[in-house]
């Protein structure tokens, strides 16, 4: 499996190497996406290249601005003045817009412009083979994990994911969660707390389970709740069965971003003591710390074990309290 992927021009080095395995990701094999309305911050984003960030935005199930701003960050959409982008490589060993090395490519490079070539310096060609080879590992639904292996930095992927968010129109569309299906992307919700424990939660995507934990380097699901409410100063009980206790309860069907989602599963579980718990984003999707094993993620909550919905940013805001005990 590829371990990394180019550098970002002027920001970051590329130390890495890689190792190239062919991982078939076909256009269209994913889960839609809801693309997000683009912000004023794109009208420095080339037209041709919008228009390609948009097409396999769409094309994968990714969506666009986290392509655009890896292509702002690697290559300033393909003017940046570092080597590699155009011709040649960087010190990496990577080249062209996307700034992909040369055994990534052979993997996983697209003829997108259907002209019988691969061209790594064509932004038609590089621009849906990023999308490609974020799809191969886990984005939109692991979108951190993904952009870790585009470039092994965490310092990476915090600045793809803040340029992905300047060029969204709203404050909470942020990489890796719902509108209507990880690409995924919500409007913003209608309270500022919820907006903020979405913002939390969406920014520890990718990140292991750990049972017990309250982050700030690993989550189980109720401790990914409490830690969400907790950054939006918002005081909730520690465990799942004492949050859906807490209420107040919302009707299926009359949810909304921010709420907090119930599932009769896990250890112990019953319908007053529910065993997993998710942070509702929209468009009937989750972020949730599933069980050992996994990452934080986006998941659909429409199952057969769904208890019902609460919503902690009905309550006052308050002092956020100690860590509680480990569920």
């Amino acid at each position: 499996m590829p371990l990394a992927i180019g550098a970002a021009v002027g920001v970051l080095t590329l130390l890495a190497v890689l190792v190239a395995v062919i991982g078939a990701v076909i256009p269209g094999s994913g889960e839609a996406v809801c693309q997000p309305a683009p912000s004023s911050s794109t009208a420095n984003i080339p037209p041709a290249y919008l228009a390609l960030y948009r097409k396999a935005g769409a094309e994968y199930g990714i969506g666009w601005n986290v392509l655009a701003a890896v292509g702002k960050v690697e290559s300033d959409h393909g003017r940046g003045p570092g080597p590699g982008i155009r011709t040649g490589t960087n010190s990496a060993g990577a080249a062209g817009p996307m700034q992909f090395v040369s055994g990534t490519w052979k993997a996983f490079g697209v003829d997108g412009d259907k002209d019988g070539r691969k061209d790594i310096y064509n932004p038609a060609d590089a621009i849906p083979a990023a999308a490609r080879y974020l799809k191969h590992n886990g984005a939109p639904g692991k979108i951190r994990a993904a952009l870790f292996q585009y470039n092994h930095s965490d310092q990476y992927v915090d600045l793809v994911l803040q340029q992905a968010r300047t060029y969204t129109a709203h404050e909470a569309d942020l990489a890796g969660g719902g509108c209507a299906g990880t690409g995924t992307f919500t409007a913003l919700p209608p309270g500022k707390a919820a907006a903020e424990a979405i913002a939390f939660a969406r920014a520890q995507l990718g990140k292991p389970y750990v049972w017990g934990a309250t982050g700030p380097g690993a989550f189980d699901c109720s401790g990914l709740t409490y830690a969400a409410y907790r950054a939006a100063k918002i005081s909730i009980p520690r465990v799942s069965g004492a949050q859906w206790r807490h209420g107040p309860r919302i009707p299926i069907g009359r949810e909304q971003p921010g709420d907090l989602v119930f599932f009769n599963s896990g250890p112990g579980t019953s319908t007053n003591s529910p065993g997993h718990v998710g942070l509702v984003i929209g468009g009937e999707k989750m972020i949730a710390a599933p069980h050992t094993g996994t990452v934080v993620q986006v998941q659909s909550y429409r199952r057969s074990t769904l208890l019902g919905f609460t919503r902690p940013a009905a309550h006052r805001r308050t002092r956020a309290p100690g860590r509680g005990a480990d569920r």
